[in-house]
């Protein structure tokens, strides 16, 4: 839900409250707030523009070259590509060294020869979402008022000077999805009466709903409440611009003057509500119905779909015209023709609604507000504003009456709590006078009989209908950093961490000495990425009712969740990523059984592992740099002698020739690569290197004892020995043949140089390692070093082709 700051002070004052402060409080409160924004932040020197002459571009078919009046002594030309440009127009001008949106900066240049002083901005330039812009400035710039002074900056009229908040509504507090809602939220939270906005309804008393339609519901509990008013000698047009910028500010694409008053009434209601062409209906019957099997509805969006009979239907009285609470049909549209509307405001049952909306994949606000329940006691009146609103904006005329299925009124909701309860459950100790207090901000009614309170819930609040949901909200409003905190009593035994979890706190220790920061990435994602970079996909796990579809199912792979980190970081200019996550992933088992839950350890990097500074030039991070990491830890467990890297090349997402199986055992724990380049453009990340590993089979390979051993009194002996071989020999084939043949008292191989050239021949590299010797229990001697050297030798040169250099 996004709350216009200006908007909601309209509704409540709180223009002593910053929106930062309430934001804070909010989420202190019980409505956690996601973030505050102001859509002017980081754009600079952007005026409107009024467009004194337009003419074509001699060297151009599609560009045209403006003279521009910006509030100087001189009009300023600018060349434009819009194909709607047009002389006596208001405009969006960005002056020269301004800032648009990403941060760009506009120069003074020359376009096909003509020099352009700037440049005319379409809303997205200004950082507006494609799904907002109305469609006829879609492909073009926007239009501001007549009245735009010109040289003032563009903000105030688009109200980008506005905060908009951003709240993560939880499906139990559902009221909070209404601008109203919030008020009275925020009033409760500071003590203040919130105030709403009335409009007079104007009846045309010599017109009656009679005449132009009668409603009908065929299941009273698919459709409890059903209500439709109708609009006559309508005007169809653009709403006054105060109206589209609201709109556009919270996320809704402006239409019309009709269509937006009725999303003007979602946001302030919560009241999902639908607009009828009349016309259009070819009939004085409306009814609800469920759908017909395989019966036919073409949406606004133009898709004909196939419908069941766990679909509920608004129809003519013969065939299907809306998807009820989802979406309307294209056939009824409203459009510029229209003259008469018929409003529909109604209730719909959540789990159809939900179901149908999940079925087409057509999630939307009203669907949204329908599935988690609206207020029923506002219903009639969010009816009467609406048709109000349209008449008001289209200079139309509202019939007398309202059509009207049975409207049963349900009797409020009453819970009975006492103080001691309230007390005990929080452990404070609240008064009668505190706790009346927090009653009356809620506008909660309640009776007190001694210490007992019985309190009428208004139907808003349909969420609350025990005692515990009472205790709730005395806590959020007297404030949970009040609350006393206390140490369980009573006597514990003694604790200890176990094998595992010791590991996984050593391991963080390790990899955020390497310089990575832990993420905690959500553990549903959609069904392509929750099997994306698992080596071996197995059935997934999805919820029943998932709250959206990009959270549907749980993830088997951690990597899939942390690019989105790695994404996120990236767009928002930090060019130095390095993450790891520690979390489960999820395997389905069948369905009366618990999924298998795994713990794996993910790591992601991305751009600069060193910056550029006075030290040093700036190191992008390459596959040796995670594997650098990997191996630091894997040192710390003890595991680096007994650990191989084995190529890969059909590793899903994940570069063919630079990824690689981690096999620690003789045992698969995870892999290394690389982002595949065409599945890092798709996520929108640069080049980004990734690793995931079992963690629970990595732990079960680490012994549980220590077996500690004396530094040895002998002193070791090296010999370096360099090798000629063919480009297709790995490393690890090398080192293979070199344990095989070295014996008990080889310590360590290093590899300190690989070279190629011309000069080697085609297909050839040379590499060259230091072996350190030791005995424990005895001083080494040159023959034995030496015969070892010659087995060694022998069987590269014999297994691998080598030539010894």
């Amino acid at each position: 839900m996004l709350v216009s700051y200006k908007w909601l002070n309209q509704l409540i004052d709180i223009q002593d409250i910053t929106p930062d402060v309430l934001a804070d409080k909010m989420s202190r409160s019980g409505i956690e707030v996601e973030e505050v924004n102001v859509a002017q932040d980081g754009l600079k020197k952007i005026v409107v523009g009024d467009v004194k002459e337009c003419v074509p571009h001699p060297d151009s078919d599609h560009l045209s070259i403006c003279q521009i009046d910006v509030g100087e002594e001189e009009l300023y030309q600018i060349v434009c590509g819009a194909p709607n440009i047009r002389a006596g127009k208001k405009v969006i001008v960005a002056l020269p060294n301004s800032r648009i949106t990403g941060n760009v900066k506009i120069k003074k240049g020359k376009m096909r020869g003509e020099v352009s002083l700037g440049m005319v901005c379409s809303l997205g330039e200004l950082g507006y979402s494609d799904s907002v812009v109305p469609k006829e400035y879609a492909d073009g710039i926007y239009f501001l008022p007549d009245d735009a002074k010109a040289g003032d900056e563009v903000f105030s009229y688009l109200d980008m000077d506005d905060a908009i908040i951003e709240l993560s509504v939880t499906p139990n507090r559902a009221d909070a999805l209404s601008m109203r809602g919030v008020a009275y939220e925020v009033g409760a939270i500071y003590g203040r009466n919130p105030h709403f906005e009335t409009k007079a309804l104007i009846e045309d008393e010599n017109d009656t709903i009679e005449n132009y339609v009668s409603v009908a519901v065929e299941s009273k509990d698919d459709a409890p409440v059903y209500r439709m008013r109708v609009i006559k000698d309508v005007t169809v047009k653009e709403s006054p611009s105060w109206l589209q910028n609201l709109l556009m500010n919270e996320g809704i694409r402006p239409v019309n003057n009709v269509v937006d008053v009725t999303n003007y009434v979602l946001l302030l209601f919560g009241q999902p509500q639908h607009a009828f062409d009349y016309a259009k209906l070819n009939s004085k019957e409306v009814s609800v119905r469920r759908a017909q099997d395989e019966e036919k509805l073409t949406t606004l969006d133009g898709v004909e779909r196939e419908l069941a009979p766990n679909n509920l239907v608004i129809t003519n009285g013969q065939k299907a015209i809306a998807l009820a609470g989802v979406m309307g049909g294209e056939e009824t549209e409203i459009d510029k023709s229209t003259t008469v509307v018929a409003l529909e405001t109604a209730l719909f049952e959540p789990v159809l609604i939900r179901r149908t909306a999940r079925s087409f994949g057509l999630s939307s606000e009203s669907s949204k507000r329908f599935e988690r329940g609206i207020n029923t006691g506002t219903i009639s009146e969010a009816s009467d504003f609406a048709a109000a609103m349209i008449a008001e904006l289209s200079g139309g005329t509202v019939v007398k009456g309202e059509a009207i299925s049975v409207s049963p009124k349900k009797p409020l909701e009453t819970v009975s709590i006492t103080l001691e309860k309230i007390n005990n459950s929080l452990g404070t100790t609240l008064s009668l006078e505190e706790v009346n207090t927090i009653f009356a901000n809620l506008q909660f009614d309640y009776e007190l009989e001694g210490e007992k309170y019985t309190v009428t819930v208004p139907t808003r609040r349909w969420d609350i209908s025990i005692e515990a949901d009472l205790v709730e909200e005395v806590a959020r409003i007297y404030g949970y950093d009040n609350l006393p905190s206390t140490l369980p009593k009573g006597s514990s035994l003694a604790g200890r961490l176990s094998h595992s979890q010791k590991l996984t706190r050593e391991i963080r220790h390790y990899i955020e000495g390497n310089g990575l920061v832990e993420a905690i990435s959500y553990a549903l994602t959609t069904p392509k990425s929750a099997t994306r970079f698992v080596l071996e996909p197995k059935d997934v796990v999805t919820l029943d009712w998932p709250m959206s579809e990009e959270r549907s199912v749980l993830r088997q792979s951690l990597t899939s969740t942390l690019l989105e980190d790695v994404r996120y970081n990236l767009a928002r200019k930090n060019n130095r990523v390095a993450l790891y996550e520690i979390g489960n992933v999820f395997e389905a088992t069948s369905a009366n059984e618990l999924p298998v839950e795994t713990k794996h350890l993910s790591f992601a990097i991305s751009g600069e592992w060193q910056a550029n500074d006075w030290q040093g030039q700036a190191q992008q991070v390459d596959f040796y740099t995670l594997k650098g990491v990997i191996e630091s830890v894997l040192t710390s467990l003890g595991l680096i002698q007994d650990t191989r890297f084995e190529p890969i090349q059909d590793a899903p997402d994940l570069h063919p020739g630079r990824t690689a199986l981690v096999v620690v055992k003789d045992e698969v724990v995870g892999f290394i690569g690389q982002v595949h380049p065409l599945t890092a453009k798709e996520l929108d990340i640069s080049e980004t290197y990734v690793s995931e590993l079992n963690l629970e089979k990595l732990c079960e390979l680490v012994p549980t004892m220590v077996d500690f051993k004396e530094v040895g009194k002998y002193p070791s002996v090296k010999r370096d020995i360099a090798l000629l071989v063919n480009q297709e020999v790995s490393h690890q084939e090398i080192l293979d043949v070199i344990y095989a043949k070295a014996g008990k008292h080889l310590k360590r191989i290093e590899l300190f140089d690989i070279y190629q050239g011309e000069k080697l021949g085609a297909g050839k590299k040379s590499l060259a390692y230091s072996l350190i010797f030791q005995n424990d229990a005895d001083t080494l001697v040159d023959e034995e070093i030496t015969n070892t050297m010659t087995k060694i030798t022998d069987e590269l040169v014999a297994a691998l082709g080598a030539e010894i250099r």
